[in-house]
């Protein structure tokens, strides 16, 4: 088949020079003259020189050519700023103001770019720099249409891409969960009340890349040669490594690789460079693949299909699609396990005609002996044009003559699971392929959407009772969520209502849902709804920073009986009117916040703190690798018949915007998967997050119970615990907490690598940087407000998971986000308060050393103390620089004990081996009967009577301390001043070493000078008068 040549493409950049701000004066007279230079790809612009200002705006735009578009990420953009010496009163060169660098990953897409403020950068140390630029850059692609070419006749029009359907199979045997299984399964989670659900935005697929290769004809009969399609499987930004080399050190980029964009809810990959890394953190294992790609030349048939077989395995196509040419195409790729190599392979078509007399329609055997090994990073085989001969297996003689013809194309070699064709190949270890291969998803593109409720004009309310205040609200709708504004302050006659109020809302992309936004009148028991407006959300404008100022609308308000509202408004004839009419208009001021992190995990666990605008992202400083080697000891989660256990495993991996699954091993309680991730790393203070399933829903599409996927256990590992450039390979207890209390369901053993330059700056440099993106400390979101809007992201990205294919389960999404991190728990409350006494053990340690001291128990340890404190005293310069070096050497001897391998989930730390029945119930069961809900009453304020007491006696103290000058005690506030005058008297007399000295010793006396009673300063302390005596 002839193909058009492609079309000539030139990628443009464009670059903005908006302003700067408080720059530095440079030319004498206190300003500075300044003009920009920017430097990409070996072309150099400048803009011109604004006279005398320290805030030029030059508001200019340049353009510059990309000489290599797929490798635009690799380029930098430099910008720099100058003072221009021919305005200055004395100067004899251009003064240096500023630069920044800019990455090819922080470019957009025209149409997408925002003004982004970027700071001022040193050149070197000693560089005095101040101030920040405000530029827009984006870049936009011009195609030249190819010359017209007539297409050749008689070559058929290329095949469509298709994922491979389920293989048609007999319907199994379904089993049943076990007992654990059933105790350890998540409880529903509680339902949200839906407003107004819009339906699933229909996506578009992803578009592979496909790779052109030249079969090789047969002799005779001879054909035409054709261009087949081998599709890769997955696009760069989530295709899974490749083998590189073996070595165990991993060479770092010098420059950023990009992502994939996200544009209107579709993933459009950029020309990224893919992230290469040594598949070498897992076992290799074998397989012999099997690509069928077309048929010719076949006698009449109808819907044939391939079978392929090697010794006891043996798998089935499905039926050939006819591409209108009379020649059957699967293009499929089998992966045959190759544990124990069998003689010969047999591939064989066959007729799909229940009718057939003869459905037999040829094979063809191979030698596996002959059969090439594809090592990495060898490209893919090409398929060739085979014979189809033979008999039918399992009937003795040849066929009858003229019954076989045609030929098959077909290309089989042997590779590892790093073979790119292995995820969507028809595999052995998992049967039922559409709900038991391994994939990659994205996590959507969440943005916090601020409408902002300025105030209402012409609203229609009626007066409200003699005393009675105006009631009037705003509620917004949006999807699942909905919020409310405070009541409303009014101004005017009353038809004018203020409130000035900010709502927040979590949408992702793409944003077809539209806000729904009511005006309520809630001064009667009943609401009244005054009037509504519907908007779209896309018409939001994206704001980056908290500088950008985004423009506010007015709506008009309307009412009628195209409005859906609830039952009991509806009900009420004030809400209603004849049709759509205006009833007044409502201010709103809608923006899409992209210089937050939408937070969809817990503070404390999170994965990635990027904000949502792209181009505000700083540059990876590494990249993580994850080998999922396998697990062991697993317990059964399913019954068969005859009362045998099963258990069908797969893995769930959670880093950043990327969630990986593995295979699903089936009926097996030591799976291997042995398959290997790798992520960028933006931050190392972040949490890999691991999970292993038993598989349920692949039974789902086989007339069973649609289950949910049970929980086996997780493992967290964070970033910044693991040493450069070395690869740890472990196994982890997988622990689950049950009502009946804890289980180890098994082990799983993990391989893990963070690559990096261990002598980077950017690496160290990130430890003095917040962790939270800009906005969430200029204008930050209220803790309450957060947890609501983390519940509301969960809930759209397991939505959004659910509609893969095949579907990452709700209850995955929620156990791996840990959606119930914050709910009440008596066994949590015990291990934050054990984790408290753990952090001050070293103030209890150092007090019971220092009292040892004082008793004299170790003679020389005093007398060495008291020569230091003697050292200190007379010389307090020392004090700083001494105890900085005690906390180096204690850092050099700790060195010693440091962990080997990152810490996995601790049973003790969680209070899990020692939690009580009644606890776990407690945690397990939120309603409970009444009589435990007594007990549970019980138990809570005997608990809130000890913090009740606590907080009594801090109380106390501190009404002590303001008791010694406040003369509630007229006898004990005498004593006090008298002592201290006597305090200063005898300090302004007695030198301060002298005093220090004296005291010191006096602390540190022997015990035979000490009274075993409590101090004089102590009794005097505790005879002070607090204010428990005035308590009811």
């Amino acid at each position: 088949m002839a193909t058009l040549p492609p079309s000539a493409t030139t990628r443009k950049l464009v670059v903005e020079v908006i302003d700067a701000r408080d720059l530095l004066p440079k030319d004498g007279l206190g300003t500075s003259s300044a003009y920009v230079v920017v430097d990409f790809a070996g072309q150099r612009k400048r803009t011109q020189t604004i006279p005398r200002d320290l805030n030029p705006q030059w508001m200019e735009r340049l353009e510059f050519i990309v000489p290599d578009p797929s490798s635009m990420v690799l380029e930098e953009l430099d910008v720099e700023v100058y003072n221009d010496r021919r305005l200055s009163a004395a100067g004899h060169k251009n003064h240096f103001l500023g630069r920044v660098r800019i990455y090819g990953s922080q470019f957009s897409r025209r149409g997408e770019e925002g003004l982004v403020y970027f700071p001022l950068e040193k050149r070197n140390l000693l560089s005095w720099i101040r101030g920040e630029i405000g530029l827009k850059i984006y870049y936009y692609d011009e195609t030249v249409p190819p010359p017209e070419e007539k297409q050749p006749e008689g070559d058929p029009p290329p095949a469509e891409s298709q994922a491979p359907p389920e293989e048609p199979k007999e319907l199994p045997e379904i089993p049943a969960p076990t007992d654990a299984a059933v105790e350890m399964q998540l409880p529903p989670p509680v339902p949200v009340v839906v407003v107004e659900e819009s339906p699933p935005p229909h996506l578009s697929a992803h578009v592979p890349h496909h790779v052109m290769v030249q079969p090789v004809p047969e002799p005779d009969p001879p054909h035409s040669p054709d261009v087949i399609e081998v599709h890769d499987p997955y696009p760069p930004e989530v295709r899974k490594t490749q083998t590189t080399s073996n070595s165990e050190r991993v060479r770092m980029p010098r420059r950023p690789h990009s992502r994939a964009r996200t544009i209107s809810g579709r993933f459009v990959p950029d020309s990224v460079e893919p992230v290469q890394s040594t598949y070498d953190l897992v076992e290799p294992m074998k397989y012999l693949f099997v690509r069928v790609v077309k048929a010719r030349g076949l006698r009449a048939c109808e819907s044939p299909f391939v079978k392929v077989s090697a010794g006891i395995q043996s798998k089935r196509s499905r039926p050939a699609r006819d591409t209108g040419t009379g020649n059957p195409e699967w293009n499929e790729v089998f992966a045959l396990s190759n544990g124990r190599p069998e003689p010969t392979l047999e591939i064989s078509v066959w007729d799909g005609s229940i009718n057939s007399p003869d459905p037999f329609l040829g094979g063809v055997c191979f030698d596996l002996s002959d059969v090439p090994v594809r090592d990495q990073p060898d490209g893919p085989l090409a398929p060739q044009w085979y014979r189809l001969e033979g008999s039918e297996p399992g009937r003795a003689g040849p066929a009858g003559p003229g019954q076989i013809t045609g030929d098959i194309m077909v290309s089989v070699w042997i590779g590892t699971q790093a073979d790119e064709s292995f995820p969507e190949s028809w595999n052995t270890d998992a049967p039922y392929a559409s709900y038991t291969r391994s994939k990659v998803y994205q996590s959507p593109k969440l943005w916090y959407l601020r409408a902002s409720v300025i105030e209402a004009q012409d609203v229609r309310i009626p007066s409200p009772l003699p005393g009675m205040p105006y009631d009037v609200r705003v509620k917004i709708q949006l999807g699942f969520q909905s919020a409310r504004t405070r009541r409303s302050t009014v101004t005017g006659s009353g038809s004018t209502f203020t409130w000035m109020e900010d709502l927040i809302f979590v949408v992702s992309e793409p944003l077809e849902e539209n806000m729904v936004v009511l005006v309520e009148d809630r001064t009667t028991k009943e609401p009244l709804l005054v009037g509504h407006t519907i908007v779209p959300v896309n018409c939001a404008e994206q704001r980056l920073d908290e500088r950008q100022m985004v423009a506010s609308k007015w709506f008009n308000l309307e009412s009628g009986p195209g409005h859906q509202m609830p039952s009991n408004m509806c009900a009420n004839p004030h809400m209603v009117g004849s049709g759509p009419n205006y009833c007044g208009r409502i201010h709103l001021r809608l923006c899409l916040e992209g210089g937050y992190h939408v937070l969809d995990e817990a503070a404390h666990l999170c994965s990635d703190y990027r904000p949502t605008a792209k181009q505000l992202w700083k540059p990876p400083i590494g990249t993580l690798e994850l080998g999922l080697i396998g697990a062991r000891g697993l317990l059964p989660m399913k019954n068969k018949s005859g009362g045998k256990g099963s258990t069908d495993a797969y893995c769930v991996a959670k880093y950043g915007k990327k969630w990986v699954r593995t295979r699903t091993i089936m009926d097996s309680f030591d799976p291997k998967w042995n398959e290997q991730y790798t992520w960028q790393v933006y931050d190392p203070c972040t949490v890999l997050t691991i999970g292993v399933f038993d598989n349920w829903r692949m039974f789902s599409d086989m007339g069973g119970e649609n289950r949910s996927d049970y929980r086996i256990g997780k493992v967290r590992i964070r970033v910044s615990t693991l040493e450069s450039n070395r690869a740890y390979t472990c196994s982890y207890p997988l622990l689950v907490l049950l009502r009946s209390g804890l289980k180890k369901m098994g082990e799983v053993q993990l391989a893990v690598r963070f690559a990096c330059n261990g002598l980077l700056p950017d690496t160290y440099t990130t430890y003095t940087q917040p962790i939270l993106p800009r906005m969430h400390y200029l204008r930050p979101i209220g803790v309450t407000q957060q947890e609501v809007l983390r519940g509301a992201a969960i809930h759209t990205v397991a939505a959004w998971l659910e509609r893969a294919e095949p579907p990452l389960g709700r209850e995955v999404v929620r156990y791996m986000l840990d959606a119930d991190a914050h709910t009440w728990s008596v066994r949590r409350s015990k291990s934050n308060w054990f984790r408290i006494m753990g952090v001050v053990a070293w103030a209890v340690s150092l007090a019971r050393w220092l009292d040892s001291v004082r008793q004299w128990r170790n003679p020389v340890t005093t007398i060495l103390v008291h020569v230091l404190y003697l050292v200190l005293v007379w010389y307090p310069e020392l004090v700083v620089p001494t105890a900085a070096l005690y906390v180096f050497v204690i850092g050099v001897w700790y060195y010693r004990f440091r962990p080997r391998v990152p810490a996995g989930m601790d049973a003790r730390l969680s209070q899990a081996d020692t939690v009580e029945a009644d606890e776990l119930e407690e945690e397990f069961d939120p309603v409970p009967g009444p009589d435990v809900i007594r007990a549970r009453y019980e138990r809570l304020r005997t608990l809130a009577g000890r913090v009740q007491r606590v907080i009594g006696d801090l109380a106390a103290q501190g009404e002590r301390v303001q008791a010694l000058v406040s003369w509630r005690d007229p006898r004990a506030t005498r004593i006090f001043i008298g002592f201290c005058l006597a305090v200063a008297l005898a300090l302004y007399t007695v030198p301060p070493k002298m005093v220090a000295v004296a005291l010191g010793f006096y602390f540190l006396r022997h015990p035979m000078f000490r009274d075993p009673m409590p101090p004089p300063a102590l009794n005097f302390f505790r005879r002070l008068p607090s204010l428990s005596d005035r308590l009811l």
